[in-house]
């Protein structure tokens, strides 16, 4: 599984000992794995819910630490599992605003950084640390294609991953994100 370059992974021992901490509900342990993950997650929700994005997110940690105690796996299937909690809240607030009806609320937007590299997911990778390049995406793409890149980019979320969180076969997940990325090429003026 590959990881975001620049991240530092816990070690193994080191996160199943934060892990067995905050099941036991040390806070200093959910605290711990807070601080690692919610930049991430706090990211891809603004990304996909603007404003609101932030009230998902305090969503999700609940969610994470009333439910934690039942959590198995490593770091990568944690990270995982948490992102697939705060998909779940978005659905649940299409779910709201479908039945109220809302008007939603434009997203400001701004242009990403001109990046002399060629290929589309380096771009992506370098820029997507910015909250208005994660919001560009969403603008630039269709909702299914902009899901995948923020879940692999923002992520940092193998294709496996990626497919049981979107309920998607890993060829497909693969294939969107490669249209996807074409796609961002060809609307930010890149020649491959």
């Amino acid at each position: 599984s590959a990881r975001r370059p620049g991240r530092a992974a816990a070690t193994p021992s080191s996160f199943a000992d934060v892990l067995a901490a905050a099941q036991a509900g040390g806070e200093w342990a959910l605290t711990a794995l807070y601080r690692a993950h919610a930049p991430a997650i706090g990211r891809y929700l603004r990304a996909r819910a603007g404003q609101e994005g932030d009230d998902l997110a305090s969503q999700t940690w609940l969610d994470v630490a009333r439910n934690i105690h039942a959590f198995s796996g490593d770091e990568d299937a944690f990270r995982g599992w948490v992102f697939t909690i705060a998909r779940r809240r978005l659905i649940d607030r299409g779910r709201r605003r479908s039945r109220r009806k809302e008007q939603p609320v434009g997203l400001e937007v701004t242009e990403p950084a001109n990046a002399p590299a060629h290929d589309p997911a380096e771009i992506t990778a370098r820029t997507i640390d910015g909250e208005a390049a994660a919001r560009r995406i969403v603008e630039l793409l269709p909702a299914d294609q902009a899901e995948i890149v923020l879940l692999r980019v923002v992520g940092g979320l193998d294709v496996a991953t990626v497919a049981e969180i979107t309920g998607k076969r890993p060829g497909t997940v693969r294939v969107a994100q490669h249209r996807a990325l074409k796609r961002l090429a060809d609307r930010l003026g890149i020649d491959p």
